[in-house]
């Protein structure tokens, strides 16, 4: 496995990744939406946290959040927000031994992808990633029709056309 070292920048701005374990044909998230907003505000009373744009699709996740000015633990509240949701659902999922012995629910996979804004430009595309992830992922024609999506705030801000990116992205490459 390589070094990793994940970027800890006090009161940074950073992109996430958060997926399920099981990905093919789950709807988890959508399905238990208020649960998930629900804890993501919970943590946030005790963990404070900025979210500049935060998608959630039916197995997956991406966001933009800023820590406060001298806070670099972004860990802490991952694991907040994975473990109370998942003791808040009835145990359905399939467990390994391995994750029953460490008293693991096998909701989530147990990383995540997490990326340290750099700059401006940097901000912008990875608003636009968040964004448009349901368009590219085909679950609406147009951005505007995903409804578990910072989109809709940011238009009433002013900050997105409310047709943005509602026609042709053939041209995107994003992957996730």
């Amino acid at each position: 496995m390589p070094d990793y070292r994940r970027a800890w920048h006090p009161g940074g701005t950073y992109f996430f990744t958060v997926n399920l374990l099981q990905r093919q044909g789950n709807d988890l998230l959508t399905r238990h939406i208020d649960l998930l907003r629900k804890v993501v505000g919970l943590v946030r009373q005790r963990h404070p946290f900025i979210i500049h744009g935060w998608v959630v699709l039916p197995e997956h996740l991406h966001c933009i959040i800023e820590l406060p000015p001298g806070d670099t633990d972004f860990a802490t509240r991952w694991r907040l927000i994975k473990l109370t949701f998942s003791k808040a659902l009835p145990i359905t999922e399939r467990r390994s031994k391995v994750r029953i012995a460490r008293g693991e629910r096998g909701i989530w996979q147990r990383r995540y992808w997490e990326h340290l804004i750099r700059d401006e430009k940097d901000f912008h595309a990875h608003m636009d990633y968040v964004h448009i992830n349901p368009l590219k992922h085909g679950l609406v024609k147009r951005v505007n029709e995903w409804p578990y999506s910072t989109f809709h705030r940011l238009v009433e801000k002013g900050i997105y056309p409310a047709d943005w990116a509602g026609g042709d992205e053939n041209k995107l490459e994003y992957e996730d």
